[in-house]
């Protein structure tokens, strides 16, 4: 098979690479998303079965966040150094007896473990496939193949809404634990056995494991990295954060919706996600290939992310829909850094500077996913047991907070890279 290298700008997205060499990575991508959301759905059943308060429903969830942050550090190296065929695939069989366990877990404490297991098994999800796309895809199309990657991402949070509340409602929500158990497995073995094995090895030439660390500390080190890390962190934290759990709460107790009213609801968002993956990777895509700086793209779409965010916080309802709409299609625009950070980095570092953005990116969800647990159980429940909306606008208005500052820093320090010539004027 003949493949498309960091080096080999001529070479197309062909059929041959997207089937072979993404979208094996891309199924991956689609449990990691259903996995992470589904709990959006079945907390009331949670609640009810294991007597969760916000907080703890909130720690329950985020433990697969916090697992999947810890474990990006490693992964990168696993990624630089092994490939993203045989790194992935190990993951996902792991993922897969994480299911098993939530499936049979009695306890909060299990069931904590198990949903930790099931995200250091997708801690890969989306870094495997970016890195399958810096190995196989020309630097100029990256973007578009990205995007093309996260879609699938975005259909697995589709099925996590509707879909899932039927299933749920049909055989119960460990039985349904015990099929996802069976379909991770199937896909472990799907990118073990269908990907290419051209990329195997390390992408460096004889770099040692202690070379590898010391790279990553580079990384770490950067002015620029820590210049993109807050505004890349706090938007996509809190998107993750409120789309994977919090959003049905408030649909539910803010809206008013009844069940199936959130899971449709959750459905329209999720739709929206899919819709905004492939419209900010195709605009990016055609902007790119006419001079405009993808981190420029970036920024526009993060504003009306962040003025999404402000129409929520408002609880205007009759514009609910189309505040929710805007927040589900750009609450990821932080991934048009990704393709960037590989280029700056060189493609030899892409997994390492990938994977560091993506810890932190997970650990500020995992924070803001537990944090807004914890300031709505400040104010009281109501008879009914449904949380006070005033607990969700004061929440939400504190990481939209949080966001602006880090726009106002990005700002300011992009500025200052410009100006010491760390990076080009127009980027």
């Amino acid at each position: 098979m003949s493949t498309a290298t960091s080096d080999s700008g001529t070479a197309g997205l062909t059929a041959r690479i997207a089937l072979l060499a993404l979208v094996p990575f891309a199924l991956g991508y689609f449990l990691s998303y259903l996995y992470r959301a589904v709990n959006a759905v079945v907390a009331p059943d949670l609640v009810r079965d294991i007597e969760l308060d916000a907080a703890g429903l909130g720690l329950l969830t985020a433990a697969y966040l916090l697992a999947f942050a810890l474990f990006q550090l490693p992964l990168g190296l696993l990624l630089d150094r092994y490939g993203p065929r045989r790194v992935q695939a190990a993951l996902v069989g792991w993922a897969a007896v994480g299911s098993v366990l939530f499936a049979v877990g009695e306890d909060v404490t299990t069931l904590t473990i198990a949903r930790a297991i099931i995200g250091m098994g997708f801690a890969g999800g989306l870094m495997s496939g970016f890195k399958a796309v810096v190995l196989w895809v020309p630097e100029p199309r990256r973007a578009w193949a990205n995007a093309c990657v996260m879609s699938l991402g975005a259909l697995g949070l589709l099925v996590a809404t509707v879909p899932m509340e039927f299933a749920v409602q049909a055989v119960g929500w460990r039985m349904v634990f015990w099929w996802l158990a069976g379909i991770t497995a199937v896909v472990a073995l799907i990118i073990l056995t269908v990907v290419p094995k051209t990329h195997d090895g390390p992408a460096g030439s004889g770099e040692t494991l202690w070379q590898s660390v010391v790279s990553l500390g580079t990384i770490l080190k950067s002015r620029t990295f820590w210049v993109l890390a807050p505004i890349l962190c706090t938007s996509a934290g809190t998107h993750i954060a409120i789309q994977t759990l919090w959003a049905g709460p408030w649909f539910r107790d803010v809206a008013g919706l009844d069940r199936t009213g959130v899971a449709e609801y959750l459905f329209m968002t999720a739709a929206a996600f899919f819709v905004g993956i492939l419209f900010t990777g195709a605009v990016t895509d055609w902007l790119g290939r006419r001079g405009v700086s993808i981190l420029n793209v970036m920024l526009g779409f993060a504003i009306a992310f962040f003025i999404s965010q402000a129409g929520i916080i408002t609880h205007w309802l009759p514009g609910m829909w189309v505040f929710w709409l805007v927040f589900g299609m750009l609450g990821q625009v932080a991934i048009l850094a990704y393709p960037w950070l590989s280029s700056h980095y060189g493609a030899a570092l892409s997994g390492r500077a990938n994977t560091a953005m993506n810890l932190f990116i997970f650990a500020s969800a995992f924070a803001v996913q537990y944090l807004i647990g914890v300031i709505i159980d400040l104010y009281p429940k109501s008879a009914d047991g449904t949380y006070d909306p005033q607990g969700f606008q004061t929440s939400f208005a504190v990481f939209l907070g949080l966001q602006l500052v880090a726009l106002v820093w990005y700002l300011y320090g992009m500025r200052k890279l410009r100006r010491d010539g760390i990076i080009a004027e127009g980027t």
